[in-house]
């Protein structure tokens, strides 16, 4: 039986995206242990950027399924932990790169009352069952389902709230569960070139009394 390793899983895991913001769980610093039994059963400690979020079942499911990639492991449990919490400061280099770099791509505010996003790319699924969102210029992004069923709701009609109500029906949560999190995806997906943000037509033709 080959013998798994800490440093396999961990590289494993870096597959595994954050359901909010596009970085794997590793850079974004949310695993915060990694232990391997002589018998290959993997116990893995990590923690969620915040106690309420409403994609917590997507993420440790997402984290089970990489671990479970690598050759010989027997079985995996994950170990949800609050102490001590996450903080910005627990994340990589690499990761912290990636969000200030999409921060610097912030062109305009989003007007969250008028906003229609528009999904852009395409959705790659590979062998291996993970997804992946492509853009224009063929660079991917590695996703889950949840974060490729937002993107699939922005179809350039529907105004924020009402994604916001769509995505919450789709995940069976309420509304003010996801709002947050939708918010925060919206813009992630607008840094990424997935998403653009349309305004309504508005008419300049003006009628006479």
């Amino acid at each position: 039986m080959a013998t798994v390793t800490a440093t396999q899983v961990l590289e494993s895991l870096k597959q595994c995206m954050d359901p909010e913001i596009p970085i794997n769980v590793v850079d974004m610093g949310l695993i915060y242990g990694v232990n391997v039994s002589d018998d290959n059963k993997v116990d893995v400690k990590m923690t969620m950027t915040t106690r309420g979020c409403p994609l917590h079942d997507t993420l440790v499911s997402d984290v089970k399924r990489y671990v479970n990639k690598v050759s010989g492991v027997s079985s995996v449990n994950v170990e949800i932990v609050w102490d001590p919490p996450w903080t910005p400061e627990k994340m990589s280099d690499e990761g912290k790169k990636i969000i200030n770099y999409g921060k610097q791509k912030i062109v305009a505010p989003i007007n969250y009352e008028t906003a229609l996003p528009q999904g852009m790319g395409s959705v790659v699924k590979q062998e291996d069952g993970s997804l992946i969102l492509m853009d224009e210029n063929q660079q991917g992004f590695m996703v889950n389902q949840a974060i490729v069923d937002f993107w699939q709701l922005c179809n350039g009609k529907r105004k924020i709230t009402e994604l916001v109500d769509a995505f919450a029906q789709k995940m069976g949560l309420s509304r003010g569960q996801v709002e947050k999190e939708v918010l925060q995806l919206i813009q992630q997906l607008r840094d990424g070139r997935l998403i653009i943000i349309k305004e309504p037509e508005v008419s300049n033709v003006q009628f006479k009394k």
